[in-house]
């Protein structure tokens, strides 16, 4: 009697284990059949390719899409030019009233409005504008963190084959974790992150598995995305640049288009070299690669396809075009990270090295950092036969901190000025 007592109470909690597993639970939930645009920011007007995508995605000529300004500063004025926009494209948009800062709205009723939350539901799509990402989450969940009715009616829409579009703080969103109010990239190198002031919950439509980020390459922001991956445990990070946007379909393939590219970084064989009180990001094989318009990436299978242009035009070894050594005073500049793998991938050079080094009046001034890019076996490159553009996958790359010595003309100028005191 006591073994089948033992027999049963196994058998109990072998049933209790299974039905709290994540993975069971993520077999039950069922996956979306709709499509994400994620635009890192500052989309143009006439960037055709991309206001035509997200038209079509929510169902062609007419489709009705629900617009959100809800991280904007002023939420009318920007609904308004929203759906005057998508009009301009052959949708039928219309402006939702959830938003923190829409004046006359009680904005907590509005997203638990019965009659919205069925408008968005039946909708084809949804687009949320730029702004402050934090005024969606607060505006989309109640603050208990439960979703409001209309969050709901935004996850049916998606999950039964409707888009959801964002523009840089809507970009934010799409991932399970986002950037809140974090420092500059280069103290957040220096100094971390804190778990709910710098990175905050997102929303998560692109899954808990890939981290999401925006104004990519303008900003240099690729190296803040690798201390908030590891702060949350994210081996695939996705950024997008501004004026271009990163289309997740329901088969989760991922294809960029529009103005520049994308940077896919990839943590699953990084190795972090943290000293025993944590201090500057210090982390070795990262992976690098980059997207350019009309490429596509698998999240599943993990592999890469170039766009048609360069498809035939892969980078060849063994002829290398540039043919010097390749350095950068400033890797956070503008879109120079990309710079320096696509002349890697095509150079005689096994290396490029960039640095970022910090104002004499900024945070632990004499802290910098160097970022060794490398070629390894799996590094390929393809260029355009139209644009001349490149396109890098898998460029092995190591940051470490560095100690920046204070330039000399500082001792100079005192110099010069006490000689003029004794004259």
């Amino acid at each position: 009697m006591p073994g089948a007592v033992v027999r049963i109470v196994f058998r109990a909690l072998f049933v209790l284990a299974l039905t709290a597993s994540p993975v069971l639970a993520a077999a039950q939930v069922p996956q979306p059949k709709g499509s994400l645009v994620i635009i890192g920011g500052a989309l143009r007007a006439d960037n055709g390719a991309v206001w035509e995508r997200m038209v079509l995605l929510a169902g062609g000529k007419g489709a009705r899409i629900a617009v959100f300004a809800s991280a904007s500063a002023s939420p009318e004025k920007a609904g308004k030019f929203l759906v005057e926009r998508f009009n301009q494209y052959g949708a039928k948009a219309f402006f939702v009233p959830v938003a923190v800062r829409l004046s006359g709205i009680d904005y907590q009723a509005a997203a638990d409005d019965p009659a919205l939350a069925a408008a968005v539901r039946s909708a084809g799509g949804a687009y949320f504008a730029g702004g402050d990402q934090g005024r969606i989450t607060r505006a989309l969940r109640r603050e208990d963190g439960s979703n409001t009715r209309m969050l709901d009616a935004l996850w049916d829409m998606y999950r039964r084959g409707g888009m959801i579009a964002g523009s840089s703080a809507g970009a934010a969103i799409m991932s399970s974790t986002m950037f809140g109010h974090p420092r500059t990239v280069l103290a957040t190198l220096k100094l971390g992150l804190d778990d709910g002031k710098e990175i905050t919950p997102g929303l998560g439509f692109i899954g808990d598995d890939v981290f999401i980020d925006q104004h990519l390459l303008v900003r240099g922001r690729f190296a803040r995305m690798v201390p908030a991956m590891l702060k949350k445990g994210y081996k695939l990070g996705l950024g997008i640049d501004e004026n271009t946007a990163m289309i997740v379909g329901p088969s989760r393939e991922v294809e960029v288009i529009g103005y520049r590219g994308a940077l896919l970084v990839d943590l699953s064989k990084a190795v972090p070299q943290e000293g025993p009180k944590g201090g500057p990001l210090s982390i070795s094989n990262v992976r690098l690669s980059y997207l350019d318009n009309g490429d596509r990436f698998h999240l599943l299978t993990q592999t890469f396809t170039p766009s048609a242009d360069k498809l035939d035009n892969r980078v060849d070894p063994a002829r290398p075009y540039y043919r010097e050594p390749l350095f950068s005073a400033d890797i956070l500049g503008n879109s120079t990270v990309v710079d320096l793998m696509a002349k890697l991938i095509d150079s005689d050079q096994p290396e490029a090295i960039g640095l970022s080094l910090d104002s004499p009046n900024g945070i632990q001034p004499e802290l910098g950092f160097e970022f060794r890019l490398t070629r390894t076996g799996d590094s390929v490159g393809y260029m355009s036969s139209l644009t001349e553009q490149y396109s890098v996958y898998n460029m092995r790359l190591d940051i470490r901190p560095i100690v920046v010595q204070r330039p000399l003309y500082q001792y100079r100028q005192v110099e010069s000025v006490a000689a003029e005191a004794s004259k």
